[in-house]
């Protein structure tokens, strides 16, 4: 392993000794000095022997000293080795997973509004702008259609799909049309449509030759609407945007705010973004780790969400990289696997 590839080792003591810098600066957005933490910690060992530890620390750039007189602040790689060894332990309060419990458990949403929901419940559970992707129409199968009248010219086609969603969508017709003939069409639409991905729906061609078959024509109207919903791309939602411009003095400049909302507004970058950051389990990106320049004083978490055993989409959190790594671990775990569960449901 070459020099420029070599990752810092440091013994249990160091760690914990890191662990407290993260922790207390975390809480304070203070510098974290040796005296704080042998008063604050049962590390059984003298501020001297903390401060003999910072500087092996500090050389091998997992802090940083902002002042000549401060304490320490974690840096990137402070955060990371945070993050890969103590950041799974963090637990949410009984309120909070009733909260929580609380949404998932709720029927008759439409999944618009439930992913909507589900940013805004990230974003209160951790004082951090939350971004929740949604599945893929165009990855997804039919698990049921039909058609139903609402008026004598009017119907509603109602397909559920294998994410949970329940896409809608009404046909206007040119002249009134009896029942048996709307039986008929739901009928062969359920026929040809379940079991199919929603990407792959072609509408059926009609024979000019042949007599009038106004189902036939509704069913053709059906797949259409269907058609252009499936080329609608993911859709993103954003919650607690508010909390960054709260957070203003967490980043390092004041540019970095108005940066990051400009990029929320951006949805297919967020999506494109999310996307290619994203991994099996959770993933988290720290600041200088990534590439846009514009989310280098930035942490993402993320995690996807699971839909009878596949990925469908997203969930996770914007913030700085002062952030509550155990927190936001635990809340976006808990919420993605909760909202693959319902889908799945």
């Amino acid at each position: 392993m070459s020099a420029e590839t070599r990752k810092p080792v440091i013994d249990e003591r160091k760690a914990a000794v890191l662990r407290a810098i993260v922790e207390e600066y975390v809480a304070t957005a203070q510098p974290v000095g040796s005296q704080t933490i042998a008063q604050g910690r049962e590390l059984g060992v003298s501020a001297a022997t903390v401060r003999n530890d910072m500087g092996v620390l500090e050389r091998e750039g997992f802090i940083a000293q902002p002042h000549t007189s401060a304490g320490r602040v974690p840096t990137d790689l402070g955060y990371r080795y945070y993050v890969d060894h103590f950041a799974s332990g963090g637990l949410l309060t009984p309120p909070e997973r009733r909260e929580i419990s609380s949404l998932f458990h709720t029927t008759g949403q439409a999944i618009e509004e439930l992913l909507h929901d589900t940013s805004q419940l990230l974003a209160r559970l951790t004082d951090h702008a939350a971004v929740v992707v949604g599945p893929q129409m165009e990855a997804v199968r039919v698990r049921s259609a039909q058609v139903v009248m609402i008026q004598p010219r009017t119907l509603l086609v109602v397909v559920v799909l294998s994410n949970g969603a329940v896409e809608k969508e009404t046909l206007n017709l040119g002249e009134d049309v009896a029942d048996s003939v709307v039986d008929d069409a739901s009928a062969r639409l359920g026929l040809l449509l379940t079991g199919r991905v929603l990407a792959e729906i072609e509408v059926p061609e009609q024979d000019e030759a042949a007599p009038p078959d106004p189902a036939a024509e509704i069913v053709s109207d059906a797949c259409r609407a269907l058609s252009r919903r499936a080329g609608a791309g993911e859709p993103l939602f954003v919650g607690g945007v508010s909390h960054i411009a709260a957070e203003q003095e967490a980043f390092p400049t004041a540019a970095t705010p108005a940066r990051l909302l400009d990029l929320l507004e951006q949805h297919a970058v967020v999506i494109s973004v999310v996307r290619e950051l994203l991994g099996p389990g959770l993933t988290v990106r720290i600041g200088t780790e990534h590439e846009r320049d514009d989310l280098r004083e930035c942490s993402l978490v993320l995690a996807p969400y699971l839909v009878e055993g596949e990925p469908a989409g997203s969930v996770g959190l914007l913030g700085p990289t002062r952030m509550d790594y155990r927190r936001a671990h635990a809340a976006v775990t808990a919420v993605s696997r909760m909202l693959g569960r319902r889908l799945t449901s």
